[in-house]
């Protein structure tokens, strides 16, 4: 240490400071030797508080203004070690300044998935990341248990110390809000709040005012996204309709097919699902639409409509040792368009005592004789 700088120790006597970054939280004003005179001008600006530190105890916090440091108007410090005698003899005093303004745009993020249990999907994994805004409510607690006797404090330092309680108290805050996994896209609003309800009273122990919190992602596993984004769209959809048209899509290929001995098995097989099923989208809300109408008009002639037709024969068929059924005539005729019953398909209805070929029963043997053969090859 130079004879100046000594002197300049000496001779200046106005403590203050200006903050020449965004992310400085605390700052340590340095003097020679931490000497202060008696009738040195402290000046604290807005969004400041100066905390003094006499052998390693708070003595005094000053709030926004301007200050004669003098033992008559300093009760607190004059009844320290030093200040009693005016600042006359040397006195050595630790002063810092500390930034109260609001930090906004504070990240946070979960470095490892947060595993929750989610009553739809069960067990699965989700990150999250957001931002968060603060501010140094208590000035001489944040020092004392979170600053120390670091000179100069920055939002960096305060991020690593709290980013374990934000990831930890935001985990609680989801599994204790019970929303659900697809729910969590539109639900963002709510969680911060909870979140911030969660972590800003731990906040405060270190002196620290939690004045917002934000949840910008949730993510998940692509297959429970893609499982999602599946079922919200079935809801939107009338399955009915859906059906019915997968059915007759299905029938139209297994009719294309000319796949040979195998491939004409497979179709069959098939056609016989798809009349099946055809039969119970179509039939039954003709059925139930022909019952209401003979309700609506009382079942007179004169209200302009027949009585409903009884219900149809119900047909089975055998087909490679299996049973098939049951069907209507109509389905019947659909199915010897396609080529999935023959005259050598055996059928049977109820009444009947054995299987016998369709050829050989009257009411099945008629469908025969209304296909045309197959075109001769050109």
């Amino acid at each position: 240490m130079g004879i100046w700088d000594k002197l300049k120790g000496e001779i200046i006597d106005i403590v203050d400071w200006l903050d020449p970054t965004n992310d400085t939280i605390v700052h340590r004003f340095e003097r020679y030797n931490n000497e202060i005179k008696n009738g040195a001008q402290l000046i604290v600006r807005e969004s400041q508080v100066a905390v003094f530190i006499d052998q390693g105890q708070i003595a005094d916090v000053f709030q926004p203004g301007k200050y004669d440091l003098k033992t008559d108007n300093l009760p607190i410090l004059s009844t320290l070690k030093g200040w009693k005698y005016g600042f006359n003899s040397p006195f050595k005093c630790e002063i810092y300044f500390v930034n109260t303004k609001q930090f906004t745009d504070q990240k946070w993020g979960t470095k490892s998935p947060i595993i929750l249990n989610d009553d739809r999907f069960g067990m699965l994994e989700i990150r999250s990341y957001g931002t968060y805004a603060m501010r140094i409510e208590d000035p001489g607690t944040f020092i004392k248990e979170i600053v120390g006797t670091d000179g100069n404090f920055t939002t960096d330092e305060v991020a690593e110390q709290l980013r374990s309680i934000v990831v930890t108290r935001f985990t609680d805050a989801i599994g204790e809000s019970k929303i659900t996994v697809e729910m969590m896209a539109g639900s963002v609003n709510e969680m911060s709040d909870l979140a911030l309800a969660q972590i800003n009273p731990e906040f405060k122990e270190y002196g620290i005012d939690l004045t917002k919190f934000l949840i910008e992602n949730v993510s998940m596993p692509e297959e429970v996204k893609k499982e999602i984004f599946e079922l919200s769209r079935l809801d939107k959809i009338d399955l009915n309709k859906l059906a019915q048209m997968k059915a007759a899509k299905a029938m139209e290929k297994a009719a294309e097919n000319e796949g040979g001995a195998a491939g004409a098995g497979i179709g069959m097989g098939m056609g016989f699902a798809m009349a099946n099923q055809m039969g119970q989208l179509f039939n039954q809300p003709q059925s139930q639409q022909g019952q209401a109408q003979a309700q609506q008009g009382g079942g007179n002639a004169s209200a302009g409509g027949p009585p409903p037709l009884p219900n149809a024969a119900a047909w089975f068929l055998g087909v490679n040792g299996k049973q098939e059924g049951p069907f209507d005539i109509p389905t019947l005729q659909n199915l010897v368009v396609q080529g999935a019953l023959t005259a050598d398909t055996l059928v049977w209805r109820q009444g009947m005592n054995a299987w016998i070929k369709a050829s050989e029963v009257a009411e099945t043997s008629g469908l025969f004789g209304a296909t045309p053969p197959p075109l001769p090859p050109q």
